[in-house]
């Protein structure tokens, strides 16, 4: 028998909605519908193996009736995967051609993130670092200046500040109506 669908769903989605769904619980319960199909296409196809395996004419007519399941079933997992829309990258399917584990496409995303994260976290110290050197040597060489600018600045970041908290305030105060 093919294995439990629910066990295979193991993200969470599940398989009943109540009614008044939103769109992403339809869109997680057609998920789980074609995770289900998939399962019960590989429990077909396992029943199909070992029929073909110890195949004889008296076995005829179970295949038939085990591929006519299975292009039901394959039919029905085409109609279901109308109404999902899954983006898979082809380096994924690749890795599942060659026999990999999916995971380390995540593992590879995630390493190339943290590194670029990095690698900005750096330019970005430096450009800090940059600042404050040049601000010492332009206080050093026009003060009057670097205090007018530092003046500016302060006024200029509390407008932002003032203005982003009346634009939350707004925001609140809409959704509360």
């Amino acid at each position: 028998p093919p294995p439990n669908p629910s066990a295979a769903a193991g993200n969470g989605v599940e398989a009943s909605v109540a009614g008044g769904e939103r769109p992403e619980d339809a869109s997680k319960q057609n998920l789980a519908q074609v995770t289900s199909s998939i399962q019960k296409t590989l429990g077909l196809l396992h029943q199909l193996n070992l029929t073909v395996s110890s195949f004889n004419s008296a076995s005829q007519l179970p295949l038939l009736q085990r591929l006519n399941a299975l292009v039901a079933e394959l039919d029905t997992m085409q109609k279901l995967t109308e109404g999902c829309d899954i983006q898979v990258p082809m380096e994924v399917v690749n890795l599942i051609d060659d026999g990999k584990n999916p995971d380390e496409f995540t593992r590879d995303v995630l390493n190339s993130c943290i590194a670029k994260n990095q690698i900005t976290k750096g330019k970005t110290d430096a450009f800090k670092s940059l600042r404050k050197h040049l601000l010492e040597e332009l206080e050093q060489a026009f003060p009057e200046d670097v205090e007018q600018y530092r003046e500016i600045r302060a006024s200029s970041a509390a407008e932002a500040k003032r203005l982003a908290q009346s634009q939350s305030t707004q925001r609140r105060c809409q959704s509360e109506s």
